[in-house]
């Protein structure tokens, strides 16, 4: 068996190097400003790579002008440019960022064209010494893919086997992999899936990047993220992490990097009685989460007692049961409370999503069980909301669509009326 590398400008991930943690800035590129102080800002914090939105040429631009300013400065983080569907910002961000992060399949809907512009951006990669990830989330498989495989982690791995034969077969191997859900259990049996099919199909693992895309923010998002990255870490699988908060992305960083200190960590087997000893209370939600989650994950426990103690205090019942039920919930177990699926913004966010996930969750926290996304434009919604009852998705010029399942149910709704009609919603199909 052969483990693969990525060099992303002298960050290298794979084959035994140290788990490198990500964020992204969720600053339009264009404020070239604002985008460098964030960088700047992650880079302090210990963000070892940062993305940003390339969608077109301007952004590309944008992206050279950043890395300028940000060498100039001394600050050496490898910059990663986010593409979704057009082709040629991608073939023009090889030239720029030390990494491109694509989906192929939406190069086209003509498969042979996505193909042949893939195969493109290699050759371009290859010429510039620019890392590629191949990312493909449970909510971006296509019809062609979903016809056969369903929606399911079989389909996302078959998809991105595809491309993982174009790279071999080019003999380009500069390359990380990520398949993510916002749904634990997908996310970890796709990861596991990708890892077998390699070792099986290709005799080559190429590094993986992991995440839980769409994981919300506070409390949740920090539990849900631990579980999904956490039952994978235990196991040995994966090289590099992102955190995806709806939160500013400089938080996305300390939660990533507690995880990357468990890695490899398992709790013993069968274990269904904890203690866990937390210099804060996010050490408390990343460790507890990280310890109990991938058993509750996999169904080899169903309940546990905990004891915790947070900077020398010892957690009261409330806060214990209270922590039990998003543990539970986010290991899919037993849905007490809403669900909430909220992308953490970056520069095509068309409004302040972190204000108004705050709002959605206070004017929805008397439906439980019922899953509600908050999306901020249309590349996250209505794809990635696949697993949401509801949803909410910018549509840009102060307007927004609310959706029921994956149908656009209401339309151009003024922004301001946005909650109130989501609410409406919910209760009127519930």
């Amino acid at each position: 068996m052969k483990y693969l590398s990525c060099n992303i400008g002298g960050v290298v991930i794979g084959h035994g190097h140290p788990i490198a943690v990500q964020s992204m800035c969720d600053t339009d590129t264009l404020d070239i400003e604002r985008s460098v102080a964030q960088c700047r800002d992650l880079a302090a914090a210990g963000c070892d790579i940062i993305r940003l939105t390339t969608q077109g040429p301007r952004q590309v631009e944008a992206l050279a002008r950043i890395k300028d300013r940000l060498r100039s400065e001394g600050i050496a983080t490898p910059l990663v440019a986010d593409i979704h569907f057009n082709a040629d910002a991608a073939l023009a961000a090889a030239q720029v960022a030390e990494k491109v992060r694509i989906n192929p399949g939406n190069f086209s809907k003509d498969h042979a064209v996505a193909m042949a512009k893939f195969a493109e951006l290699l050759d371009i990669c290859r010429s510039n010494g620019t890392a590629i990830r191949i990312g493909l989330n449970h909510g971006s498989l296509g019809e062609r893919i979903t016809s056969q495989y369903g929606d399911t982690p079989l389909g996302m791995v078959r998809a991105v086997m595809e491309w993982l034969q174009v790279c071999v077969d080019k003999e380009f191997y500069n390359v990380t992999v990520s398949l993510k859900a916002s749904n634990t259990k997908v996310m970890a049996d796709a990861y596991r899936l990708l890892r077998r099919t390699m070792e099986d199909e290709l005799g080559l693992v190429f590094p993986l990047h992991l995440g839980v895309t769409e994981a919300g923010a506070g409390d949740t998002g920090r539990i849900k993220s631990a579980v999904g990255i956490g039952t994978l870490l235990s196991e040995g699988i994966g090289d590099t992490i992102r955190v995806s908060l709806t939160e500013n992305p400089v938080n996305e960083v300390p939660v990533a990097q507690k995880l990357r200190d468990l890695a490899g960590i398992k709790a013993p087997e069968g274990t269904t009685d904890f203690t866990i000893d937390a210099s804060d209370r996010e050490d408390f939600l990343v460790k507890a989460s990280y310890m109990i989650g991938p058993a509750l994950l996999d169904g080899r426990i169903d309940d546990f007692t905990l004891k915790a103690t947070v900077a020398g205090r010892e957690l009261p019942s409330e806060e214990i049961d209270s922590f039990k039920d998003d543990l539970m919930q986010a290991c899919r177990r037993r849905f007490t409370k809403p669900e909430y699926i909220a992308c953490p913004g970056c520069g095509r966010t068309l409004y302040n999503i972190q204000n108004l996930l705050k709002e959605v969750m206070e004017a929805t926290k008397e439906f439980a069980g019922v899953k509600i996304a908050v999306m901020g434009c249309i590349v996250n919604g209505p794809g990635e909301m696949a697993d949401a009852d509801f949803g909410y998705v910018g549509e840009g010029g102060g307007k927004v669509t609310l959706y029921k399942g994956s149908e656009p149910v209401m339309r151009g709704i003024p922004q301001e009326q946005g909650v109130e009609r989501l609410v409406e919603l919910i209760r009127n199909n519930i």
